[in-house]
């Protein structure tokens, strides 16, 4: 299986106070700006110690903006055209529905019931009017499924976890311990991987 070289989009506005974003294109702050410059130095040592040139690997984002820029700014600082590079629907945030833009006491004072039963199954309970992390990964396993290169993929939490899940390395439960880092890169490849930042 080729080597996915996963980085999260970095940090919004958003993500600094604690606002589920799902679909909203909200756009990255300085701080995201600097997180995902330092993530295309991260992966420029990855690449040269693997003795590999970027110019070798495919690149794919989310569309949201968030991952595109972030995308542009890894890209630039490994020397490429921060353009050039393909978009796929499947590397996208899982949609919050009815609670984007709200954090998590919010989302439990809109909507008890719902957001109880999301607390005791986070994996499989969708948001409000949204969709759960499995749903998305049917999308995500496809995706894994279509590489044929070794590749660089912008995309966001829900990716990330549900690409742990989609490889095999993390069951639902595990694959929701933790955080996905923001300015990391994730090694996926040979069954394995590594996080570094």
């Amino acid at each position: 299986m080729p080597t996915i070289y996963f980085i999260r989009h970095g940090e919004t506005d958003w993500n600094a106070t604690g606002r589920y974003q799902g679909m909203r294109d909200i756009p990255l702050n300085d701080k995201g700006r600097w997180q995902a410059v330092s993530a295309g130095g991260v992966l420029g040592g990855l690449l040269r110690r693997d003795g590999r040139q970027p110019a070798d690997l495919d690149y794919m984002a989310s569309p949201l903006g968030r991952a595109r820029v972030t995308m542009e700014l890894v890209r630039g600082a490994l020397g490429l055209q921060p353009q050039d590079y393909a978009v796929d629907d499947r590397l996208r945030e899982i949609t919050y529905g009815a609670w984007e833009g709200f954090t998590l006491q919010e989302m439990q004072r809109s909507d008890p019931e719902i957001y109880a039963a999301r607390h005791a199954d986070r994996w499989s309970v969708a948001p409000l009017r949204g969709e759960s992390y499995a749903q998305r990964l049917p999308f995500v396993a496809d995706w894994v499924g279509s590489l044929t290169r070794d590749t660089v993929a912008v995309g966001h939490v829900g990716t990330g976890r549900t690409l742990f899940v989609a490889l095999g390395l993390k069951t639902p439960r595990e694959a929701l311990e933790g955080p996905i880092r923001q300015g990391a890169v994730y090694v996926f490849g040979d069954g394995r991987f590594e996080i570094v930042s």
